[in-house]
């Protein structure tokens, strides 16, 4: 039986589609013409400039209209959408990616705990095109929230609401931005319940009552306000205060949980961009009078960077998924997320920081040196929004419940499939079913057994997928292995032990080669009769990433150089037909050439077309 014969016309309506349209506006990064070149990019990271005419490109397109929920006026009814569009931005430069996007993570706050006037008044101030930040951090306690020294004190009347003093320091666009959602101590004992999120309005305060700290010169996102905030007992009404008063911190630590499965697309646009300039110098590149991309090693890094892509891009898809099908889940995926794909991203940077050699460091040798420039940019991805260890920490915090969860075999199994179908349609956005901890554990690892099952089938079906089954089989005794070590840790009574640390992270391995067979057992039907057919077909991408994944979970025998150089092969095609080498069809360059001038249809006119945000 032909089984792509029952598969719906594949992503017809796929989210990726308006990312695809934005690109193509955006036009050729490789025109020294074209207003969003990579050569203007290089010229303004040279000279630390803010991008504010790459920003009004984007907002030229109606970008910042996917900030905000369609409930409050916007387009963002989609988070995996939004993936995929800022993935788009940061393809071509993240320091623009980071300096428009924080708008969203400014606003995130409001969009889960906000009262109905507050979400309505931002909404609109987003439209209007005013930039929004977020002031979490000092310069005295870095990712330690509770011990923040910024407080709001009572105004006399206490109708008249609160004055703010302190400073907030290391804040993405604390100078620019017109709004700031603050977190300040509104207890003077502070503690959990001691801090409340305050939306604040620099046009409203006082002469006097706030000044603006310097620019801090930075390695990576040079031209990125990247500021401070000093506040001197500036008045802030009463109706500023985001959700209950003393509420702040559980309201930021729910929505880190979006701005973590968001920063995935920060870290998929810029493994993107590496890869090609990889592909590219490798191609280009002779030795020994043969193609560097034809020699042994040079071709090993490339596949292993390859299929360290495509499985980040599979975990970052189930993640923005999750958003909607499992959002009281979000913690857990969310952590994972935000661990794992930064972090394997600087790991494929590394290793083609070795295939280029020099050229990897110089500038206007090789590609103008875009290569230094993600490398430098890419660097920060991994200090937004809780580092590594804050992260790991945060699945440390839930190993109780995890290891109930995998005893049980309890999680939201339904949402997790939901997430794994990328043509199925995504539920309304229900962000107040975010939650602190996963308290049934998550439907990820407890969807291992179904996908096992329908991997088995399709295995059965077609011989060609049977390696990718034996690599698949190997998880749940692995499983096992790292909740057995998650329970051995549960008697600790200090402080975390280091231990702790690597088994949250042979987690987040687990749960990303979980979330790739899913990915494949519930898509690839609808996957394998499209541009990226060859990665999908025989799960070929399905074996590269469990290989990889396995191999860095330390099980022997567990490379696949077959799948390996497939991988490469298909990459190298995509790459050829100006494809983006993803699992998804996207092509970077228009069939017809879009026009240019101020009546091309660009974002908003597509979206419409596509049927809304979707």
């Amino acid at each position: 039986m032909d089984h792509t014969a029952k598969c719906r016309t594949p992503y017809r309506h796929m989210p990726y589609r308006l990312a695809e349209q934005l690109e193509w506006n955006l036009g050729d990064p490789d025109d020294p013409g074209t207003l969003f070149s990579h050569a203007r990019s290089l010229a303004l990271d040279e000279r630390e400039e803010f991008p504010a005419a790459l920003c009004a490109v984007l907002d030229q397109f109606g970008l910042y209209e996917f900030y905000i929920p369609t409930a409050h006026g916007g387009r963002l009814a989609d988070y995996e959408q939004l993936v995929q569009l800022v993935r788009t931005v940061a393809r071509r430069d993240l320091t623009v990616a980071i300096a428009h996007g924080k708008t969203y993570l400014g606003a995130v706050c409001v969009w889960v705990d906000g009262s109905a006037e507050q979400r309505r008044r931002l909404g609109a101030a987003i439209a209007s095109r005013l930039p929004v930040c977020l002031a979490l951090t000092e310069s005295a306690h870095g990712s330690d929230l509770l011990a923040g020294d910024v407080v709001a004190e009572p105004a006399a009347d206490e109708a008249a609401g609160h004055l703010v003093s302190g400073e907030k320091w290391l804040i993405n666009n604390a100078t620019r931005g017109s709004l700031l959602s603050v977190l300040c101590r509104t207890d003077p004992a502070g503690g959990p319940r001691g801090h409340s999120v305050l939306l604040v309005d620099k046009r409203d305060l006082p002469a006097g009552t706030y000044r603006h700290l310097d620019k801090v010169r930075t390695h990576g996102i040079r031209g990125a306000d990247i500021s401070g905030i000093a506040f001197d007992r500036a008045p802030v009404p009463a109706g500023a205060v985001v959700g209950e008063v003393g509420h702040g911190l559980e309201t930021v630590l729910k929505s880190l949980q979006l701005t973590r499965t968001m920063c995935a697309a920060l870290s998929l646009g810029a493994a993107d961009h590496a890869l090609a300039l990889g592909l590219d110098f490798a191609a280009q590149r002779r030795l020994y009078g043969r193609s560097l991309i034809d020699l042994p090693q040079a071709r090993r890094t490339l596949a292993e960077s390859a299929a360290d892509v495509l499985a980040g891009e599979a975990l970052a898809l189930v993640a923005a998924r999750t958003v909607q099908t499992a959002p009281a889940e979000l913690s857990v995926v969310a952590a994972v997320t935000k661990y794992l794909v930064p972090t394997r991203t600087e790991a494929v940077i590394t290793a083609l920081t070795g295939l280029l050699g020099a050229r990897a460091f110089l500038k206007d040798v090789h590609a103008g040196g875009r290569f230094q420039k993600v490398d430098r940019d890419h660097r920060i991805v991994g200090l937004f929004d809780g580092n590594t260890l804050v992260n790991l920490n945060s699945l440390i915090s839930q190993f109780s419940t995890l290891v109930r969860a995998h005893r049980r075999g309890t999680g939201d199994v339904a949402g997790a499939a939901a997430a794994f179908r990328l043509t199925a349609p995504l539920p309304p956005v229900a962000l107040e079913r975010l939650s602190l901890l996963a308290r049934h554990g998550s439907g990820v690892p407890a969807a291992l057994p179904g996908c096992l099952a329908l991997l088995r089938d399709a295995a059965a079906r077609n011989p060609a997928v049977e390696p990718a089954l034996r690599a698949a089989e190997r998880l749940p005794a692995v499983m096992d292995e790292v909740h057995a070590e998650m329970a051995g840790l549960l008697d600790a009574r200090t402080e975390v032990p280091p231990a702790a640390f690597e088994t949250a992270r042979r987690f987040t391995l687990c749960f990303a080669a979980v979330a790739c067979v899913g990915l494949w057992t519930h898509s690839h039907l609808d996957a394998e009769a499209g541009a990226t057919g060859p990665l999908w077909r025989d799960a070929l991408w399905l074996r590269a990433a469990l290989a990889r994944l396995l191999t860095a979970l330390g099980l022997p025998d567990a490379a696949d150089p077959e799948a390996l150089d497939g991988v490469l092969d298909a990459a190298r095609a995509l790459h050829a037909e100006r494809r983006l080498v993803s699992l998804l069809p996207l092509a970077l360059r228009p069939a017809t050439p879009v026009q240019d001038g101020p009546d091309r249809p660009g974002v908003r006119a597509h979206a419409h077309a596509a049927g809304g945000a979707s």
